[in-house]
């Protein structure tokens, strides 16, 4: 078996459909801040978000495939209050699940149809 030099992972990309509004709804919304903002040649953006402090990025990538699972969970103190503020702020949030021995949780969407989760608990 192989060993592996790989020791964290830095940034996760998601599909968006305009970099700018997706931007808007993380920091503006969400409150995560935003990273790196950096524009190459021929049109290409590379740019970021994150909850403050957080050693892992959420990338927002112009282009198709926007609306999917992405599979990322945000960590939240108290999942209850996180789901009413965001409700309050007009982000389409699903039903808050409870089951015994599971941290609370719900599923919440990007303006682009993406699903993340909100999980009660530490990061």
């Amino acid at each position: 078996m192989s060993q592996t030099t790989i020791t964290d992972i830095g940034t996760v990309g998601i599909p968006v459909g305009d970099q700018d509004k997706a931007l808007e709804f993380f920091t503006g919304t969400l409150g995560l801040e935003k990273g790196l903002d950096l524009r190459a040649t021929e049109g290409f953006r590379w740019l970021t978000v994150a909850a403050p402090g957080a050693d892992v990025s959420v990338a927002l990538i112009a282009g198709e495939g926007a609306g999917q699972d992405t599979g990322i969970r945000f960590m939240v103190p108290d999942a209850e209050a996180e789901h009413t503020a965001m409700r309050e702020r007009g982000v389409e949030v699903g039903e808050l699940l409870r089951w015994p021995g599971v941290p609370a949780m719900y599923e919440f969407k990007d303006p682009d149809g993406n699903r993340f989760e909100i999980v009660e608990g530490a990061a």
